[in-house]
């Protein structure tokens, strides 16, 4: 969690403009949520949301829903993405587009991901272009930059609490007609993932064909 406030502190820093910041604690039980408000005591615009366990896709979909700000942006709670590359997302263009965060553009660069981990988030991002995305090369990034407005219109839409709640957010996005763009970003592998990629394969990709099936 000091990580968690620390990246926070240095994102703020680095927006350029008035943050507010809303940290969602999905069903913990072991005590996370009152050390987020006890470090982040002295951030400005922070909450916390203490919600009961359903999956990280139900969470951000709260947390989108307390925001009032301009612009909406995602970002994990690991910060495996370093916080100043927030700026890389707010060149022109911000108030109407979409951009989501790419472990695969030319200028992305990967730290330390096992070969078997990439194998495998490759292997399943075919599979979700094939299906719903085509041309987007990396849905599953956890860094994504929205609209404000329209993020919450489209997370009201949103019934997908897992982990392939990425998919459901982007076609939705892309129905809406707003452009998407993939900002190459420095990935840092956290060994400490919640995902696992062989234990949770299965159940994406169900999820994933059936928000294809759903979703035009």
């Amino acid at each position: 969690m000091h990580k968690c406030i620390q990246g926070i502190e240095a994102f703020q820093a680095a927006a350029g403009k008035k943050v507010e910041v809303i940290l969602v604690d999905d069903g913990s039980t072991d005590g996370t949520a009152l050390l987020a408000q006890d470090l982040g005591s002295e951030l400005t615009d922070f909450k916390v949301l203490s919600r009961q366990h359903l999956g990280k896709g139900a969470a951000l979909k709260a947390g989108v829903a307390e925001s009032s700000g301009e612009l909406v942006f995602l970002a994990d709670a690991d910060w495996s993405m370093p916080p100043s590359q927030v700026q890389r997302f707010l060149i022109p263009g911000f108030e109407t587009r979409v951009r989501i965060g790419s472990r695969e553009t030319s200028t992305s660069k990967r730290h330390n991901e096992p070969v078997r981990r990439h194998l495998i988030g490759r292997a399943f991002n075919s599979y979700v272009r094939r299906l719903a995305l085509p041309g987007i090369q990396d849905s599953q990034c956890g860094f994504k930059c929205l609209p404000g407005n329209l993020a919450r219109s489209v997370f009201k839409e949103m019934t997908t609490n897992g982990w392939a709640f990425d998919v459901e957010l982007l076609l939705r996005v892309k129905s809406a007609g707003a452009p998407i763009e993939e900002i190459g970003i420095d990935w840092h592998y956290d060994p400490d993932t919640r995902l696992h990629p062989i234990r949770d394969a299965a159940q994406m990709a169900w999820e994933v064909f059936s928000i294809a099936r759903r979703i035009p």
